[in-house]
């Protein structure tokens, strides 16, 4: 027994022999496939791929005769680098036609620019203003012709930029609205409302940029608070009254606006509001002004609530103001009271009696009761001065400067500048001095603060100004565009027209009607925007769609020099739509006005309108010139869905809706998202000179464009979210996490040959695996229906980490890595990993673009069998399965108190691994049917044993290490030998001459 060695003693008839190390046996995952992306080398080389294969055609082609999904782009300005806003809106768009045709859809995308209108033509004219150039000594032609390069000059460069965000589409013939197709139809558009009598000309207070020189939309108008606005009483004395205790007395207005005192026509009272005149036995005016030149006998009427308020303006906090009441009454009470204008003196327009109108929106919020009315300059003001016989004036130029004849304030006098300029419009300015001098100037401040509209392009004040524009009315009847009697087809001749069987609509709905009972069928995501929209349509005014500048389509028009009656002749019309569909715009020119009226019409008889259109209708037509069009056959109307930010409910939702309303008699869309603003990390709005702006092309540059994808569709872009540095580092690391999900599948794929026959029983992991796929199948096909972005990327994120990383490849690893190639339970592992692989990179293809190509291309090259892209794949087939999910829901929850349980004996280095570990757990939370060897596999454990107690206990095994799977098990029979099983694949691999 001497003689026989220990186990741990070489024998001494053996020369000793190094351990064997099974580094060769173990089946670790290849793959070429790097961890390190790259993303901005390796994305412009797919992208240039996908250009040279077509792969937009080759989308077109295979997805031929399916059912139709439709986007139709809104068209941005083509007038600048793309910014971080404008590349989230288009990763939006991009991922619906991705998962609309990952669902098997024919989802076509035309890209569109908006090329016309003032964002273009300001930057046209800075241009001019840098070279000192008037842009009014150019030809209209060669002015029109630069702004045309210009916006050729951006539409190539955002072309450019959004290919190389990963958007795919129709690049090699997006829709331009300069096009002269284009052109032509809006034209067309427009005709049709001159031809149903939605169209008219009239003279209405509209928002006007003195600066731009043009009417504006709602939507090129911004509200800036003002702290410093100018506020004035001011003392109109009354003439006549029934009241006699008010005539010789001053009824007194406050205003904000002093510049529209020199047009002011007459003073508005509320009918309810209770009034009173009152007597001062001592006044002290500011600036030293009072009624009647410093007489301190005077009277005054203003509203009693506000007669305090009033009173403290108008003399200082220092002075005693003792009041008496001569007279009170109703707003009513008032009618027939004439006041004079307090520059009565200077005769003519002045001269002219002022009287006082019952106006329901006045209120007694501030100021003194009484409104001074000026019809030029409000619609308040003009509505009700129209409906007194009280006509505007037109004082104002589109300069902002009153006009030469103007009495007060006008000619060549130094004081004549832009009515908004704050020397001109401030207290002491010439108005205000003006009226001081007069002694109608009771006060003078300029500390108002409001919120005051401005230019969106130039950031100027703009003013309301009436001046004669075009308009489409909204409030009356549509009988032209859906008949009132169903058995009345000639809609069926009316291209785009709607039955009017359909929906109820029986013709007798005016523009507004029809407008609004749309918004109520289309579907708004979120649904806030629906309420957003209708508001906006209920309270809005007719539509303004003149501009009076030179980049446009021209309101194509002719009107009757004598009569002012606007011509409506289908010959003419189509005689100008070929023109400009032939020659551009500048087809629009007097020496064609014969050609366009005809052999029956004298050209002197006939003015052409000059104005062009406002450019919200030309995007508001885009669904009649691309959606209709033969030029892009794979498009539809109506389109399935519009997609823009919040802002557009004011701008292209809204004039879209009403362009087809009113000539087709429906929405052209069946639903509207809505995206929020992107800020930065802080929450605060983005802007040049805070420095906080984030640029998309920077990023793409440091991170590639996949990294962007993935922070737009992890945000609720639903609300205004926010992006920065940090943000943009956390989107990495879950990049970073998925495509390690991929590496792994593609190492653990490697030469895999889907074999396993039907017969062969899967493990009930793999089982529950599935289940768990069929549930993220289910839950991201809700995701695209809802358009829920954020949710189908965190579904996809979540599961590849939690499910998948962090559960079944941590636990599966042993058998891929050690068992025998042919085992059963390793195939049956490679075979699910298989289903996820085809069905994992399907889903993130829509959000990865790239990445997804990379990752297909890696397992599938060009050339092989399943060679393609994976954008021309569709949504993967997912085996359905049936798992009793309370019961794995108890397993996963035993296993974190398992993990739990072994991590502070990790910490303080009692074991290295949970592989060291025997773990002892309750009886009670195991499932039935558990084993303690399933356990252990589950749990990454030496064993299990259980208990009748409630914790979950740890000691560290007394097991040896196998030298080859690591695991320590009771059939080791020594630390580096190895188990049972890793012997006979290394046996069975030896004598087959073969390595892992």
């Amino acid at each position: 027994m001497a003689d026989t060695p220990s186990p741990d003693q070489t024998p001494p008839d053996r020369t000793p022999v190094a351990p064997r190390d099974y580094k060769d046996t173990v089946f670790l995952p290849k793959t070429g496939f790097p961890m390190k992306a790259g993303l901005p080398q390796k994305e412009p080389v797919i992208q240039a791929k996908w250009e040279a294969d077509d792969l937009y055609g080759q989308t077109r082609t295979a997805r031929e005769g399916r059912e139709k999904f439709i986007l139709h782009d809104g068209p941005p300005y083509a007038n600048g680098d793309m910014h971080i806003g404008h590349a989230l809106n288009h990763v939006l768009k991009d991922t619906v036609v991705r998962t609309q045709t990952l669902l098997g859809k024919d989802a076509p995308y035309v890209p569109g620019w908006d090329c016309h209108g003032l964002p273009i033509e300001w930057k046209v004219e800075e241009l001019y203003r840098k070279k000192k150039r008037n842009k009014k000594d150019v030809p209209a032609d060669e002015f029109r012709a630069e702004c045309r390069a210009y916006a050729a000059k951006w539409v190539d460069v955002q072309r450019d930029q959004l290919k190389r965000l990963g958007i795919g589409g129709r690049w090699d013939k997006p829709y331009l609205t300069m096009r002269p197709e284009a052109e032509g139809a809006i034209v067309a558009e427009l005709h049709k409302f001159a031809e149903t009598g939605q169209l008219y000309r009239g003279a209405k207070p509209v928002m006007w940029s003195p600066v731009e020189e043009t009417a504006l939309a709602d939507a090129e108008v911004e509200y800036q608070d003002l702290t410093d606005s100018p506020q004035i009483d001011v003392a109109f004395e009354i003439v006549e009254s029934p009241i006699t205790e008010l005539v010789g007395a001053y009824a007194v207005i406050w205003t904000t606006t002093p510049w529209t005192i020199p047009v002011n026509q007459a003073l508005a009272y509320g009918p309810e509001i209770e009034y009173a005149l009152i007597e001062a036995s001592f006044y002290a005016p500011q600036n030293g002004a009072s009624p009647g030149n410093g007489s301190m006998d005077f009277r005054l009427l203003v509203a009693k609530s506000l007669q305090d308020e009033f009173l403290k303006r108008n003399s200082g906090d220092e002075v005693s103001v003792q009041v008496s009441e001569l007279w009170s009454g109703k707003g009513s009470d008032l009618a027939g009271t004439i006041v004079r204008h307090p520059m009565h003196h200077l005769g003519g327009f002045y001269a002219k009696p002022r009287p006082l109108l019952a106006g329901d929106f006045v209120t007694t919020d501030s100021g003194t009761g009484i409104v001074h009315m000026s019809p030029d300059h409000g619609e308040d003001d003009f509505d009700l001065c129209k409906a007194n016989g009280i006509d505007p004036v037109f004082a104002v130029m589109g300069d902002g400067r009153y006009r030469d004849d103007w009495l007060w304030l006008g000619g060549d006098d130094e004081r004549r500048r832009s009515v908004i300029n704050k020397p001109f419009n401030a207290p002491d300015g010439p108005i205000c001095s003006d009226l001081r001098d007069a002694g109608a100037l009771l006060s003078a401040s300029a500390d108002y603060s409001h919120s005051y509209p401005h230019s969106w392009r130039s950031k100027a004040k703009v003013v309301y100004r009436c001046t004669p524009q075009w308009f489409i009315a909204i409030d009356e009847k549509l009988e032209h565009i859906c008949p009132k009697s169903p058995e009345d087809r000639s809609w069926e001749s009316e291209g785009g027209a709607v039955d009017p069987s359909e929906e109820g609509r029986d013709g007798s709905q005016s523009l507004r009607q029809t407008a609004l009972s749309e918004i109520e069928r289309v579907r708004f995501i979120p649904e806030k925007g629906r309420n957003r929209l209708r508001s906006m349509v209920e309270g809005r005014p007719d539509w303004l769609i003149s501009r009076q500048r030179a980049w446009g389509v021209p309101l194509a028009l002719f009107v009757h020099r004598e009569t002012g009656e606007l011509l409506v002749d289908r010959d003419v019309n189509q005689r100008i739509q070929a023109a400009i569909t032939e020659g551009t715009v500048d087809a629009w020119e007097a020496s064609r006005a014969s050609e366009f009226l005809g052999p029956d019409r004298n050209p002197d008889d006939y003015e052409m309108v000059t104005d062009i259109l406002d450019v919200w209708f030309d995007s508001g037509s885009t669904h009649a010139f691309v959606l209709e069009s033969d030029e892009w056959p794979e498009l539809s109307s109506p389109a399935d869905l519009y997609l823009e930010g919040s802002d557009q409910h004011r701008g292209w939702f809204q004039s879209s809706l009403l362009e087809s309303c009113g000539t087709r008699g429906r929405a052209p869309y069946n639903e509207v998202l809505t995206h929020g603003f992107t800020m930065d990390s802080k929450g605060f709005k983005m802007s040049k000179s805070l420095g906080n702006t984030v640029n998309p092309l920077k990023v793409m540059e440091q991170y590639g464009a996949d990294i962007i994808r993935l922070w737009a569709l992890s945000v609720d872009y639903t609300e205004d979210h926010r992006i920065g540095d940090e943000i943009l580092k956390g989107v990495g690391d879950q990049y970073r996490r998925l495509r390690n999900t991929f590496r792994y599948l593609l190492g653990a794929l490697d030469g895999f040959v889907g074999d396993l026959s039907d017969e062969t029983p899967i493990p009930e992991l793999e089982v529950y695996i599935l289940s768990l796929l069929a549930q993220l199948d289910a839950n991201l096909r809700r995701a695209v229906d809802d358009y829920d972005f954020n949710t189908y990327t965190r579904l996809l994120v979540d599961f590849c980490n939690e499910d998948l990383s962090a559960f079944f490849f941590d636990i599966r690893k042993d058998r891929l890595y050690c068992d025998g190639p042919d085992a059963p339970e390793r195939r049956a592992y490679r075979q699910v990993l298989d289903i996820l692989f085809h069905a994992l990179v399907r889903y993130a293809a829509p959000v990865l673009v790239y990445t997804a190509e990379e990752v297909w291309q890696t397992r599938y090259p060009q050339d092989g069998e399943q060679g393609g892209s994976v954008h021309l794949l569709e949504w993967p087939d997912i085996p359905q399965v049936t798992v009793d999910t309370d019961r794995w829901a108890k397993l996963r929850a035993l296993r974190e108190r398992a993990n739990e349980a072994i991590e502070p004996l990790r910490r303080d280095k009692t074991i290295r691994s949970s592989l060291e570990a025997d773990v002892t757990v309750p009886e009670s939370a195991i499932p039935e049917g558990v084993s303690d060897a399933m356990l252990a596999e589950l749990f990454i454990a030496a064993s299990v044993t259980r208990t009748q107690g409630g914790d979950v206990t740890v000691t560290r095994t007394s097991d040896h290490k196998c030298g080859r799977c690591w695991r320590l098990l009771p059939d080791v029979s020594a630390n580096g030998a190895l188990c049972d099983r890793c012997d006979d694949v290394v046996t069975s691999l030896d004598n087959a001459g073969v390595a892992a």
